[in-house]
């Protein structure tokens, strides 16, 4: 194209492109000046709605005759009817290149304001919308005006609408909440793009941001920016003010014209000019009299001032809730077989605590790695992230129970109190609540009188069967199958020592649930099994967090009834909203209910609230794996798999990773590590001669057919199993007939082929297409 003459215009370079043209320097041969084309991509020349479009550009932009607008010529186009628009070229730098150097001067970005203000001020007054303000389409020149570029998004109001259905127009981090939503668009919208580029202007980053564009369209319609004047201590309130309003997410509550925020910058421009400059508070002259008045009252005005100051200062952390963790209780006293006992303690006050929704509460998983450590509370606390820190020791004589209590503030490492308690064994529930409300009391936490009643109302409960299903949690989170085996002893236990401790139930339910999630039985015997104990604990207690959350995985994993699902989960969180792991299974449930912002931000809580939990942390890896993003994958779960070599759900979750990124050597080394941490020698061979036979596709192609091979023979395997290993070796066909198989069994990982990147290839086809509908997760 350079060097070309197109009408009357030679091409002399390229100044850019985006989704809706390309724009050339030009030389316009006639009138010897130079212009700027610029030129609808073919394939939309031919596109009639795409043409009249462009056509609609060009009539809107050029019947706009102002110096803060970009000119327009004419319209034309080439031999083969390639559609042009020939605009004035400019020299000077876009706004954006400006901005990427650092903030503006405030008396700077002001003047940028204003002038954008008043050409889209006559853009408005022609009933024409620009849609699309962002630095990028500001350029100013070397003489420092101000030109609005591009109205290719601009649209007449009441003229028909020029974009498909359910299209949204414009860049994501400038659009406005009913621009990003879909909704009917007016003048305003322009005035909340204007917001953010002011923001962006005086503090250098953008109001709403994030990394993928659906995550900065939940913060534009969810979340209110940083303020200004914590990016920008030298913006003064009344600045402040203008831009806020402009970035009020509901439209009746901004300024209602253009001509309206123009005027509020230009008065406190004029007050900057008159004064030398924009001063963070007024300056103003006092009388002899005043003056007298003011010594007077001086002494309280600086009390005020600085009680001011405090709640300034303070307001980011007032909002936050209160965290704590609670440290293992040693167990004193020299009597054998009492860790279990403190452990049990240590999760029960816990547990207790993460029922209140002021506090943030480590989960267990994460305060037992600090189990007899050395360090300060000042350092753990640090690690965990938390302002206080309870520890303490636990003593049984006869049945008589004895808990000391210690509360550490963590910043000064200093004991803010202690108490001592003393039960009988058979009240031991009771001894815990009394403990969490002291607690609570202490770090002045308000219990909601929900939260009261729940901390109250305590039964007695045998603390043999208390002891075995916490042993039974703790084999539980491995999601072996030996682990979850020893699991089940457990539970049972807990239920033949104490028929009417409820989460007992839950933990024989959710046994079973993880065996068929993770294909080690059918899922036929795991719901016939799994149904009578979740009722069962349901009729037991159904304020329990964890019956609700065992009905939120039915409902998902094995139901496929969403709505139901989501509405458990939050029962759950009203329940507990410290449960790590309920926010970590929610968080994926989210993603494949197409709420990828809500479900990133779950697991980042359930990672708040256990940082150390491996599952979650595997969780945490999976969501970033349906995000695409597959280093900080690897990075994640070769950092884990340090910590833990036979965690297997974080071992498929790393081979994924690898897979995606097509690096198969070390794919198959983690396939191997995954075979051997389940003692299956003959996949590894299986594996192993594949790979030297054909490579990575033809390895797992064998692989497959060793696994049918097993369930012919009476071996249980999944139809997922075999499923997901022909999609990994590229045979379509084959992975999609055993996904029916797995859709038949009603197999509870069938939900992840909605999110799961390895099934990527196969989203077009109709049979893939046909699963998701039956799951209920249509693309």
């Amino acid at each position: 194209m350079i060097g070309k003459t197109i009408s009357h215009y030679k091409i002399l370079e390229k100044l850019g492109e985006g989704g809706m043209g390309v724009v050339y320097k030009a030389q316009d041969t006639k009138l010897d000046r130079l212009v700027a084309l610029k030129f609808l991509p073919k394939q939309f020349s031919i596109n009639k709605e795409e043409k009249k479009r462009f056509i609609h550009e060009a009539k809107a932009a050029a019947a706009l005759d102002h110096t803060n607008i970009c000119a327009v010529y004419e319209i034309d186009e080439t031999d083969d009817g390639q559609m042009f628009i020939v605009m004035a070229c400019y020299e000077g730098e876009t706004l954006k290149e400006k901005v990427e150097k650092g903030p503006l001067k405030l008396n700077e970005a002001i003047n940028i304001a204003i002038q954008v203000a008043q050409g889209l001020q006559r853009a408005h007054e022609s009933h024409i919308i620009h849609r699309d303000i962002k630095s990028a389409n500001i350029i100013i020149t070397k003489r420092n005006e101000v030109k609005i570029l591009d109205f290719g998004l601009a649209k007449l109001r009441g003229q028909t609408k020029l974009t498909k259905e359910g299209t949204t127009l414009g860049t994501v981090a400038y659009m406005s909440p009913e621009q990003a939503s879909g909704d009917k668009v007016d003048h305003r919208s322009d005035i909340w793009s204007l917001g953010v580029l002011f923001y962006e202007m005086v503090t250098g980053q953008l109001p709403f941001r994030g990394e993928y564009e659906q995550a900065i369209m939940y913060a534009i319609m969810n979340e209110e920016p940083e303020y200004v004047s914590k990016l920008n201590k030298d913006v003064p309130s009344q600045l402040e003010k203008i831009i806020h309003k402009a970035l009020k997410k509901n439209p009746e509550k901004r300024f209602q014209s253009m001509s309206e925020m123009r005027e509020a910058l230009q008065q406190i421009l004029e007050t900057s000019l008159s004064s030398g400059g924009i001063k963070p508070s007024s300056v103003f002259r006092l009388g002899r009299k005043q003056r007298r008045i003011l010594v007077r009252l001086l002494p309280l005005g600086i009390a005020v001032i600085v009680a001011g100051a405090f709640l300034w200062l303070s307001r980011d952390t007032m909002s936050k809730p209160k965290s704590i963790a609670i440290l293992p209780l040693a167990t004193i006293g020299g009597q054998t077989g009492q860790d279990w006992f403190s452990e049990g303690m240590t999760d029960a006050l816990i547990t207790n605590l993460a029922k209140i929704r002021e506090l943030r509460v480590t989960s267990r998983t994460s305060v037992m790695k600090f189990k007899e450590s050395k360090k300060t509370a000042r350092e753990i606390a640090k690690e965990l992230n938390v302002s206080y820190i309870i520890e303490g020791s636990v003593q049984k004589i006869d049945n008589q129970i004895k808990i000391t209590t210690r509360l550490i503030d963590s910043s000064s490492d200093e004991y803010l109190w202690a108490q001592d308690y003393k039960r009988d064994l058979s009240n031991i529930l009771s001894l815990q609540s009394d403990v969490a409300r002291a607690i609570a009391n202490k770090i002045k936490v308000s219990l909601t009188p929900q939260e009261k009643t729940i901390l109250t109302e305590q039964r007695t409960v045998n603390p043999s069967a208390y002891e075995a299903y916490l042993k039974g949690n703790f084999y539980f989170y491995k999601l072996t199958r030996e682990s979850l085996n020893t699991a089940m002893k457990y539970y049972k236990l807990a239920v033949k020592l104490d028929p009417l401790y409820a989460p007992a139930y839950v933990g024989i339910a959710t046994v079973w649930g993880g065996r068929a999630q993770m294909g080690f039985v059918p899922f036929h015997l795991a719901h016939e099994k799994m149904e009578p104990a979740a009722e069962k604990a349901l009729e037991l207690d159904s304020t329990l967090a964890e019956v609700h959350l065992l009905k939120a995985l039915m409902y998902s994993w094995w139901g496929w009834k969403w709505d139901l699902a989501l509405t458990e989960y939050k029962k759950v969180l009203e329940l507990n909203p410290n449960m790590a792991e309920a926010r970590a299974n929610y968080s994926q449930v989210l993603f494949i209910c197409d709420r990828p912002e809500e479900g990133m931000r779950q697991i980042k809580q359930a990672m708040e609230l256990d940082p150390f939990n491996n599952i979650v942390r595997t969780f945490y890896a999976m969501d970033l794996m349906y995000t695409r993003q597959y280093n900080k994958v690897i990075d994640s779960m070769e950092k884990l798999f340090e910590d833990a070599p036979e965690e297997y759900l974080a071992l498929t979750t790393l081979r994924s990773a690898y897979h995606q990124k097509k690096m198969y050597d070390d794919a198959l080394r983690i396939w191997r590590l995954s075979f051997k941490a389940r003692n299956d020698n003959q996949a590894i061979e299986t594996l192993n001669r594949g790979n030297e036979e054909g490579g990575y596709s033809i390895a797992l192609k064998r692989l497959a057919e060793l696994m049918i091979q097993r369930a012919e023979n009476g071996i249980h395997v999944t139809p997922w199993q075999i499923a997901t290993l022909y999609t990994r070796a590229g045979m379509p066909d084959e992975a999609l007939s055993w996904f029916e198989k797995a859709l038949e069994a009603r197999d509870p990982n069938m939900p992840y082929l909605k999110v799961d990147p390895i099934f990527d290839d196969l989203r077009e086809n109709p049979r893939f297409i046909t699963l998701l509908k039956k799951i209920g997760v249509h693309q």
